[in-house]
């Protein structure tokens, strides 16, 4: 147990959580946040507060930003915004196939290094961008590294809303992206509409593989859609699975009506024990 609070470096950004040390930040309060290019400010948008789970893997606050950090990050702000600027004419200039992302900057530090651009885009295809790469420098006065990113990569950097109404879970609370295919969509009897279940980046939506084993393990131990089956109200046919109430439809033989009977009302193995136990 311990304590964490949230923070954002961009309005409605994505949420980084981290351990408040001896800091008591309070919603939106400036704070330092440890990267690999130094701290960096963020905003506080959830004060800190004791959570039941184990805070140990946790970055730390740095410190409260001062007055210092404060310029530092508008003056990051703006290099990153001229930078994006000048990409995208010099793109437009070389005819390139590509988009700008996202841009990171890290601003000259004395004696450690000078000032480096970072340009994450996305294209159809490899792209020769060297000379672009050699205008950018002339043009930003820095080094300048461009990146070429997937398409889930894409979405995770500029985040979004998908169909559920909420932000992307890639963008939120994702680490890694595992596998999801089309079986998954068909095993959970979802329309094969590219529109229906494709995400903000055109792939397969990531939250299909979320309840797959949940599906999985119902079907194996259901009877399959045609099977004759006994129900507490008489015999019938199967005609419908409805997984999240771990139940199956049957259209009932006497009347042609349909009814919902959980799973394990229909399943051999549970209507044997009970059989035995009645009997006992």
């Amino acid at each position: 147990m311990g304590m964490l609070c949230a923070v954002s470096f961009n309005r409605y950004g994505r949420l980084y959580y981290l351990d408040p040390g001896e800091f008591s930040p309070q919603v939106g309060d400036r704070v330092l946040v440890p990267t690999d290019d130094g701290p960096e400010v963020a905003e506080c948008v959830w004060a800190a507060q004791w959570v039941s789970e184990d805070t140990d893997g946790f970055p730390k606050v740095a410190g409260l930003a001062d007055d210092r950090d404060l310029r530092r990050d508008e003056l990051l702000r703006k290099r990153k915004a001229e930078a994006k600027v000048a990409a995208k004419k010099l793109i437009k200039a070389h005819e390139l196939p590509m988009k700008v992302v996202a841009v990171d900057h890290v601003l000259e530090q004395g004696g450690t290094g000078g000032a480096r651009t970072t340009i994450y885009f996305t294209a159809p295809h490899r792209v020769d961008f060297r000379s672009l790469v050699r205008d950018l420098g002339a043009t930003l006065h820095c080094r300048v590294e461009l990146r070429q990113l997937s398409a889930r990569d894409s979405a995770r950097v500029q985040g979004g809303i998908g169909s559920c109404g909420r932000d992307l879970c890639c963008a939120t609370f994702l680490t890694d992206f595992e596998p999801v295919t089309i079986r998954m969509a068909k095993d959970q009897d979802l329309p094969l509409n590219p529109l229906r279940i494709s995400g903000a980046c055109g792939r397969l939506m990531c939250c299909l593989k979320y309840e797959h084993p949940l599906y999985q393990k119902f079907q194996a131990s259901a009877p399959a859609v045609g099977t004759r089956v006994t129900t507490p109200a008489g015999d019938g046919k199967v005609v419908a699975h409805s997984v999240p109430k771990d139940a199956v439809v049957v259209r009932m033989d006497a009347d042609g009506s349909r009814c919902s009977c959980s799973r394990a009302s229909v399943c051999g193995p549970r209507q044997a024990h009970d059989e035995q136990y009645n009997e006992g």
